[in-house]
């Protein structure tokens, strides 16, 4: 679907809900630069509408005396009324969640929604404690430069930049180093290009792909995604971690690194973009038979970058 016409229909709508013109202006633009966000305006402005007409029916349905009725007192309860209803709208019934849901139906999946071609794969067979992680690229024929690769060199060198920080502290907490926990990121993520968000949208912050296995208190998101079984990929739903910040995923990664035994061949001192690799896809990080060749091999185009410290 043409996001430009869906965002002229969106702005069409909107005419008749908007209650000024400087809302209906604020609208228009949302609708022009980001339909998807504007789904969420044009709801709230529905549900105000539905409100407003509920309120109607209720005063048309209360009995008058007819001693002050007159226009300009139904002027003034129109207003009254329409101001309550913004009111209500912007604190939230919960209606305007249902039709914003439904309104982003009809928009076209962004690239970093998670969807093909750009989904996240799976990591690590299902059953198997602790939490899963890991997530291989979505077209198992491609290699791992090819996916990361996708995005330009100067995108790559401002994921490093822009994670670094992070990755530092959980080179802290890990011992692994900064760049080989960046490298795995860039994999899982598409160098940020295609990372895991919700069904309405809302980003998970999950570079990681880990998955939300039973103990998981937090929030999640339902992805499709790609498991091998015998070397053979095939598609499935998975759970997936959804976190309030990058800090908090790069943290929940050093963690479940850090306190698990069965990644500690991978956190040996001095083991090189190899060694790392190697033992992450023999603890059983992904189940992409390949995956410790991609792993390095971006963990050294990671390196080639450099200029982040």
């Amino acid at each position: 679907m043409d996001p430009n016409g869906l965002a002229s229909r969106i702005g069409n709508a909107m005419s008749s809900l908007a209650t000024d013109s400087r809302s209906l202006d604020q609208l228009k633009r949302a609708a022009r630069d980001d339909p998807r966000q504007a789904t969420k305006k044009v709801a709230t402005q529905f549900e105000a509408l539905f409100m407003q007409m509920v309120l109607k029916s209720m005063r048309d349905a209360t009995p008058r005396s007819g001693l002050l009725d007159s226009q300009s007192e139904d002027l003034y309860r129109g207003m009254l009324d329409q101001q309550i209803a913004q009111q209500v709208a912007a604190k939230g019934t919960g209606l305007s969640d249902l039709i914003a849901r439904q309104l982003s139906r009809n928009l076209p999946t962004p690239v970093a929604a998670g969807a093909a071609p750009a989904g996240p794969a799976s990591a690590g067979p299902a059953a198997a404690p602790p939490p899963q992680v890991g997530a291989a690229p979505a077209d198992p024929s491609q290699p791992g430069a090819s996916v990361a690769g996708t995005a330009s060199t100067a995108a790559q060198r401002e994921f490093m930049q822009r994670h670094w920080a992070d990755a530092v502290r959980a080179q802290n907490l890990t011992g692994v180093p900064a760049s080989f926990i960046l490298g795995q990121a860039a994999l899982e993520s598409g160098w940020g290009q295609r990372e895991i968000r919700a069904a309405d949208g809302t980003p998970s912050y999950n570079l990681f792909g880990i998955k939300a296995a039973a103990g998981w208190q937090g929030r999640t998101a339902q992805v499709t995604t790609t498991e091998f079984e015998g070397g053979v990929p095939h598609k499935t739903v998975q759970s997936f971690r959804a976190y309030d910040s990058y800090a908090a995923a790069f943290q929940d990664w050093a963690l479940t690194i850090g306190r698990n035994q069965r990644y500690s061949a991978a956190t040996l001192p001095g083991s090189g973009e190899v060694g790392f690799a190697a033992g992450m896809q023999q603890a059983g990080y992904s189940t992409d038979p390949a995956y410790a060749e991609k792993l390095a091999r971006i963990i050294r185009t990671a390196a080639a970058i450099g200029g982040t410290g």
